[in-house]
């Protein structure tokens, strides 16, 4: 008789939770798989509050500008950054050095746009895709926290960028910054459509850095 309490109250509890398994016959796996996945958000970047800077240094000094966000996303995982994908609009390429109202600046500008260049007309955009994000174990407020991984698309071709990283998350709000030197010679990036390598090509450094700072909101479910 006691055992037949014993046994009733034990069919009742599993009864009342749901039983050892999920509901709907799911596997345990697939349930935390799927606990996982409803933890990540995406957060939409703002093109008005995110920022693209450039420098770029040749034999007779260096030059500055900017290149407009068109759009992006990061994806988190709580407070740990899992991914993200961004655009720059690349004719909204400028020089900020000279000022805008200096001839010379047009001139520049339009040379940048040109096929020595990055072939704007052609390209329009330039993409960058986060493949791999690794914590750095011990980082200090401030300083980057991340190593990150991707792939950056310019003029059609695609180079694997690793690159430190610095991403802060208040309440909503993902920021995050970051600076990397890119070879302009990966994207075949040459002076007067000079052969890379040659004298004339030299005129200009190989590389050159990018300032990146994106600001994005969590998109609402």
């Amino acid at each position: 008789m006691q055992n037949n309490r014993l046994l009733s109250t034990a069919l009742a509890a599993l009864f009342l939770t749901g039983g050892l398994l999920p509901a709907t016959g799911e596997t345990p796996e697939k349930s935390t798989v799927q606990l996982r996945l409803a933890k990540a958000a995406t957060y939409t970047v703002d093109p008005a509050q995110s920022t693209i800077s450039w420098n770029a240094k040749k034999v007779t000094g260096e030059h500055n500008g900017i290149v407009k966000m068109a759009k992006g996303q990061l994806t988190l995982e709580g407070t740990k950054l899992t991914g993200g994908t961004f655009v720059a609009d690349m004719s909204t390429l400028r020089d900020v050095d000279k000022g805008e109202a200096n001839p010379f600046n047009e001139r520049l500008v339009n040379h940048l746009r040109s096929d020595d260049f990055f072939a704007v007309e052609k390209y329009p955009t330039s993409t960058f895709r986060i493949t791999s994000v690794k914590p750095i174990a011990g980082a200090r407020t401030g300083e980057p926290n991340y190593t990150v991984s991707g792939e950056l698309t310019m003029k059609g071709i695609t180079k694997t960028q690793t690159f430190p990283a610095t991403v802060n998350l208040s309440g909503d709000v993902v920021q995050a910054t970051a600076k990397l030197s890119v070879n302009r010679i990966d994207y075949d990036i040459k002076y007067r459509a000079a052969i890379i390598g040659t004298a004339a090509d030299k005129i200009i450094d190989d590389t050159f850095s990018l300032d990146l700072k994106l600001v994005a909101t969590k998109t609402p479910l």
